[in-house]
């Protein structure tokens, strides 16, 4: 298993994936009146690459997972990761963590002091194992997503 930042021609085998692992997640119990979080366009991707570090997890060459971290707002200071998905048939293997973990090593992660990631329900659970708190301590969420954060001392 490989994790290395993507390349223009694996952007769509990365959209694909991420449409399978939300149909056939616990995040689609969750929100199946919006089906706009069962996709992600290349164009959506694309960008993240333009303003961020976009990786992919491979495995005997096929993309298993994905997951992006960027400057939150421009900032020096605090990163923003999201994108986070892994292939359904390779959840629940400590790939996510192993996602999380090469993000965190990121340089965008190393010179912030605050990480946020905005997080499924589904989700919560994982994040919360690896550190990441409601931000501010507030429990709402917005547009079906909540938001987490993480500190680090520097």
């Amino acid at each position: 298993m490989t994790i290395e930042l993507i390349k223009e021609n694996e952007i769509q085998e990365t959209c694909d994936m991420v449409a399978r692992a939300c149909k056939n997640s616990v995040f689609a119990e969750f929100y199946p009146q919006q089906p706009k979080y069962f996709s992600i366009a290349y164009d959506e991707i694309k960008q993240k690459t333009e303003y961020g570090h976009f990786y992919v997890v491979k495995e005997c060459g096929k993309i298993i997972g994905c997951g992006c971290i960027g400057a939150y707002w421009d900032s020096l200071t605090e990163s923003w990761i999201n994108t986070i998905f892994v292939e359904p048939s390779h959840q629940h293997k400590g790939i996510g963590k192993k996602i999380i973990e090469h993000l965190e090593s990121d340089e965008y992660a190393k010179r912030a002091n605050r990480i946020e990631i905005h997080s499924a329900i589904s989700a919560i659970p994982f994040y919360r194992k690896l550190g990441y708190e409601h931000k501010h301590g507030d429990l709402s969420y917005k547009d079906g997503m909540f938001d987490l954060e993480k500190f680090f001392n520097k």
